[in-house]
């Protein structure tokens, strides 16, 4: 289900995937790092090592550090205090819709 219309959608800013300039406008540059943030970090609560994401955030933009401190500024995603481990901790319109099984399974502590 397509939840946005193309002149809202935030992968036109994308040049084959990746983020080359980030936008002018302050509400197209929150809808780009959401959807990054989803593509980079596809579950919730998930802990990935710096380096990790950082690696991840280098294949879908040109400047990946400036990116992560954007996520963590949009408070998309949190880190430890010595920034060691990142984690997403926001549901974004680009996330599919859980279905019943996944949300018990979270609820139940048995999510892998």
């Amino acid at each position: 289900m397509n939840r946005t219309s193309s002149s809202d959608d935030p992968r036109r800013f994308l040049v084959n995937g990746r983020l080359e300039r980030s936008p002018r406008r302050w509400r197209d540059k929150v809808a780009v790092t959401g959807y990054l943030a989803t593509v980079a970090m596809p579950r919730l609560l998930e802990p990935v090592s710096e380096r990790e994401l950082t690696d991840r955030l280098g294949e879908l933009a040109r400047d990946p550090v400036a990116l992560r401190r954007a996520m963590v500024d949009q408070g998309l995603v949190s880190r430890t205090r010595d920034g060691a481990e990142y984690w997403r901790t926001v549901r974004t319109e680009h996330d599919p819709e859980p279905d019943a099984v996944e949300i018990a399974d979270r609820a139940l502590g048995e999510s892998p």
